[in-house]
C-alpha cells in the first residue's frame, strides 16, 4: 500500500467520504482550489487532519474497485428455501406410537382394562368399609349442616362488616347494614321454618301411611341422606376412600433440569460456554412426552460432542436425580455431532415391566420378515429380520449373552423350514431347550465335540457351495437378486430352508490349538458369503476381543448386539471399529442392566433394547410346539429325528444307509412310508419322532429330507398296499442307490 499527501480532487470525483482517481482512494478529500478562493473570508478556518490516501489493488484484475468488495453475510433471510427446511424437519407421528399396530392397540386396550377392572374391584371390595366410615362420621356431619343452618339463617357471614362499620362509628352504614341483616333474617327463617315444617308433616305421613312408599325407596333414601351427611362431617385429611393405585411421584423434565444437570458433569466446554452465555445450550425441539418419560433434544455448546455426556451417564442421572437404569441419553451424528437426544424414563428400564412377547406362544412365523426381538428405552418393540445376517454378541458374564442367543435361535425355530445347529461350548446345558429342534446339536468343549462341530462346518461349507450353484442356475424371474428368498425356502426340491448356526462361547472353537484355524476359515467364508444362500452364523463370546472373534469374521457380521462390556476394545470388536469414539458404549450398563444392550446393523440407527426373559420351562414350551409343526410339515431332521451325525476321524457318519439296506431285504425298490415304518421297528429309540407323522405324505418327505445329504433322491415307484391288496405308484427309493451311496461312504473312509 502507499500513500500521499494533498492529492487534488478530480472533477469526476464522486463525493462523499472517499473519492476515487485511478486506483487510489481518497480518505478525505480535499476542497478544490476553486472552492477555496469563493469561501466566506470571514469564516473560521479550520485546521484539517492529516489526509491519508491509500491505493487499492485489485486482485482479480478489474479496474473496478467496488466489484473486488465481497459481503460475507448476504442480507436477507433463507426463505429462498424454505422448501428444502421443510423437508429436512422432522414430522411428529400423527398416530401415537401405542396405536401403530394393531398388537399394540390390543396391548394397550388390555392394559387400560385391567387398570380400571383392578380399580373397580379394589374399591368394589371395601364398599362396606366406606359405608362403616360414612355412618359412623354422619352425626357430626348433621351437626355441622345445622351449625351451617344456623349461620345462614341469622347472617353470620354479614358480622364482621357490620362490625367493622361500629368501630369506625359509622352510624349511617352501622343502621343501613342492620336493616339489610333484619330483612335477612326474617325471610331465611320463613324459608327455613317451611322446610322444616315440609320435612316434619312427611315424615309423620309416611309412619302413618307405611305402605304409601315402597320400603325399599325409604332404606335407599335413608342411606344416601346418611351417606351425604357422613361425606359432610369427613374431615379433610380423612378421605372416606383410598387409592388403588400410587403413581410415581416424578419430576417433570424442563430446561432448567437438563441444563443444571450437564453443568454438573464437569464438561470444561459446558461450564465455559454457559458462564458466558446462559443460553448456550439449546433446545431444538420442545421437551414432550415421550412413551413412559420425557424428552429433550439438545444442541451442546460449540467444541462438545455428545460423546462426552454419554460418557458421564452416572453422573448426568446424578444430576437429575433419577436411577441410572431412567436416563439414556444418545448421539445424533447424521445431524452433527454435537446433537443430544436426552430421554428420562419414569421407570428403571431394568425393572420395567415388559409387554408380552408376540412370539411367546411358538406359533409359526417367517424368518424373512422382521420379528420381534426386544424393547427400546421407551418400552416400544424392536424388530431385526434374521435373514441374510451374521451376528456376533458380547458381554461380561452374568450379563444375558446365552439367553440372547437363546431368544434368537427360538425365533428360529419358529419358522419349520429353518435348520438348527446348535453349541453349547460352555456346557452347562443353557440351550437344551433346543435339542428338540436342532438338526445339529453339542453341548460342551470335550475332543469328540469339537470334532463334531468341525465334521458339520465342512458339511455347511459344502452345503453353501451347493446352494450357490443352485441359485446361480435358477432363471432370472425365479431369483431376481441371485439370493435365498422366501419363496424359494419353501420349495423342499431346492433345498434353500434357512440354516441357522448358533455358537455360545465361540472363543472355544477359534482358540484350539490343533483346529482353530479351520474354524476360522469356514467360519469367515460362512460369514461372507452365507447370508446370501440362507445360512445364518450368530457367534457369542464372553471376551470379545480378536483371538476370540477373528478380524475377518468381526469385520463382516453385520447384526451386533453389545451387553455391557468392560472397555473400549472389547466394545469396539462387538459394534465395530470408531464405535466407542463416536458415542456407541455398552461400557456405561451397570451390572443391574441384565439382558440390555446396544443392537446395531438390522435397525435404521444404534438402540438401546431389553431382551426377552424366556427362562428354561417356557423355552421347552414353545419348542415343544415348534416341534409339533415341523412333525406335521415333516421337516423333523438330523439329530431332533434320531439321526445325528457320529464322529469318526473328524468325519460324519451315519447309520441310516446301513439301517436302510437292513429294511429293504430282498426287493429292489420300495416305498418312503413302508421304510420308515420298518426303520421305526428296526431302531425304535432312534427313529420314534418318524413314527409320530401322521400320514404316508409326510413320512415319504422326512425320508427325502434324511437322503438328501448323501444326493439319494425319492421317485414315483410301483407297490402294492399291504392293506387293501392294489397296486400304486407312490414316492419312494430304489435299493440300488442305497448300496451306492454307502459304498462311496466308506471309500472315501479309507482314502482319508
Amino acid at each position: 500500500m502507499t500513500t500521499t499527501e494533498n492529492h487534488p480532487t478530480p472533477a469526476e470525483s464522486t463525493g462523499g467520504d472517499a473519492s476515487v482517481t485511478d486506483n487510489v482512494v481518497h480518505l478525505r478529500p480535499q476542497p478544490a482550489p476553486e472552492q477555496q478562493l469563493d469561501a466566506d473570508p470571514r469564516a473560521e478556518i479550520e485546521v484539517a487532519p492529516p489526509v491519508i490516501d491509500a491505493e487499492l489493488v485489485d486482485e482479480t484484475g478489474a479496474g473496478d474497485v467496488t466489484g473486488s468488495v465481497t459481503l460475507v453475510d448476504q442480507p436477507g433471510g433463507d426463505s429462498v428455501h424454505w422448501v428444502r427446511r421443510l423437508r429436512e424437519t422432522e414430522r411428529l407421528p400423527i398416530v401415537p406410537d401405542y396405536l401403530k399396530t394393531a398388537q399394540e392397540a390390543r396391548a394397550t386396550a388390555v392394559w387400560v382394562g385391567k387398570h380400571y377392572a383392578h380399580t373397580t374391584a379394589y374399591h368394589g371390595v371395601r364398599v362396606p368399609l366406606y359405608a362403616l366410615k360414612l355412618a359412623v362420621r354422619s352425626p357430626l356431619g348433621a351437626l355441622m349442616l345445622a351449625a351451617a343452618t344456623g349461620r345462614w339463617v341469622l347472617d353470620m357471614e354479614g358480622r364482621p362488616v357490620r362490625s367493622g362499620a361500629a368501630m369506625r362509628q359509622d352510624a349511617e352504614m352501622y343502621l343501613k347494614l342492620s336493616h339489610q341483616r333484619d330483612a335477612r333474617v326474617r325471610t331465611r327463617l320463613i324459608v327455613t321454618g317451611a322446610v322444616l315444617v315440609a320435612v316434619t308433616v312427611g315424615v309423620i305421613v309416611l309412619m302413618s301411611v307405611p305402605d304409601l312408599v315402597p320400603s325399599w325407596i325409604l332404606w335407599a333414601g335413608g342411606a344416601l341422606m346418611a351417606a351425604a351427611l357422613g361425606k359432610y362431617g369427613t374431615p379433610a385429611d380423612q378421605p372416606v376412600t383410598s387409592r388403588a393405585v400410587v403413581g410415581a411421584q416424578l419430576q417433570k423434565l424442563t430446561s432448567d433440569v437438563v441444563e443444571k444437570a450437564l453443568m454438573v458433569l464437569g464438561i470444561a466446554g459446558i461450564n465455559q460456554a454457559m458462564s458466558k452465555n446462559a443460553r448456550a445450550i439449546g433446545f431444538t425441539a420442545p421437551i414432550t412426552r415421550d412413551g413412559p418419560g420425557w424428552r429433550a433434544e439438545v444442541d451442546l455448546p460449540a467444541g462438545v460432542t455428545a460423546a462426552e455426556v454419554l460418557d458421564k451417564r452416572d453422573k448426568l442421572a446424578s444430576g437429575l436425580g433419577r436411577p441410572l437404569g431412567c436416563v439414556w441419553p444418545e448421539g445424533r451424528p447424521d445431524v452433527h455431532p454435537g446433537r443430544l437426544v436426552l430421554w428420562v424414563g419414569d421407570q428403571d428400564m431394568s425393572k420395567a415391566r415388559q409387554p408380552a412377547w408376540a412370539l411367546r406362544k411358538g406359533e409359526k412365523i417367517d424368518l424373512f420378515k422382521p420379528q420381534p426381538f426386544g424393547t427400546d428405552v421407551r418400552g416400544g418393540w424392536v424388530s431385526l429380520t434374521l435373514m441374510y445376517v451374521a451376528g456376533i454378541i458380547g458381554a461380561v458374564p452374568r450379563m444375558g449373552k446365552t439367553f440372547t442367543l437363546r431368544e434368537l435361535l427360538l425365533i428360529a425355530a419358529m419358522d419349520p423350514r429353518s435348520e438348527l445347529h446348535t453349541f453349547d461350548l460352555k456346557g452347562t446345558g443353557d440351550l437344551s431347550p433346543l435339542e428338540p429342534v436342532s438338526y445339529r446339536y453339542r453341548a460342551g468343549d470335550d475332543p469328540e465335540d469339537l470334532e463334531y462341530a468341525l465334521a458339520d462346518l465342512r458339511a455347511l461349507r459344502d452345503e453353501m457351495r451347493r446352494r450357490t450353484k443352485v441359485i446361480r442356475e435358477l432363471p432370472k424371474d425365479l431369483c431376481p437378486e441371485s439370493k435365498v428368498t422366501t419363496e424359494l425356502a419353501s420349495k423342499k426340491s431346492l433345498g434353500l430352508h434357512p440354516v441357522v448356526v448358533g455358537v455360545d462361547e465361540c472363543q472355544v472353537w477359534f482358540e484350539h490349538p490343533d483346529y482353530g484355524k479351520e474354524f476360522e476359515e469356514i467360519c469367515t467364508d460362512l460369514v461372507k458369503r452365507g447370508p446370501a444362500t440362507g445360512i445364518v452364523l450368530v457367534l457369542a463370546t464372553q471376551r470379545p476381543d480378536s483371538k476370540s472373534i477373528p478380524t475377518p469374521i468381526s469385520d463382516n457380521a453385520i447384526l451386533r448386539f453389545c451387553l455391557k462390556v468392560a472397555g473400549q476394545v472389547p466394545n469396539d470388536m462387538v459394534l465395530g471399529t470408531s464405535s466407542y469414539r463416536n458415542g456407541e458404549r455398552a461400557t456405561t450398563f451397570s451390572f443391574t442392566d441384565k439382558g440390555i444392550g446396544l443392537l446395531k446393523g438390522v435397525t435404521d440407527e444404534t438402540k438401546t433394547v431389553k431382551c426377552v426373559y424366556i427362562d428354561a420351562p417356557s423355552a421347552e414350551k414353545i419348542v415343544a410346539r415348534c416341534r409339533a409343526v415341523r412333525v406335521t410339515a415333516g421337516r423333523l431332521t438330523g439329530y431332533a429325528a434320531g439321526l445325528d451325525a457320529a464322529v469318526d476321524d473328524v468325519e460324519a457318519a451315519d447309520t441310516l444307509l446301513s439301517d436302510l439296506l437292513n429294511v429293504f431285504g430282498s426287493r429292489d425298490k420300495a416305498w418312503s412310508e413302508s421304510l420308515v415304518d420298518a426303520l421305526v421297528e428296526l431302531r425304535p429309540a432312534a427313529y420314534a419322532a418318524w413314527g409320530e407323522l401322521s400320514n404316508g405324505a409326510a413320512k415319504a418327505t422326512q425320508l427325502a429330507a434324511a437322503l438328501k445329504p448323501f444326493s439319494i433322491s425319492t421317485k414315483q415307484v410301483w407297490g402294492t398296499d399291504p392293506a387293501t391288496g392294489k397296486g400304486a405308484n407312490r414316492m419312494g427309493v430304489e435299493r440300488t442307490h442305497i448300496a451306492d451311496a454307502l459304498t462311496e461312504r466308506d471309500g472315501k473312509r479309507k482314502r482319508g
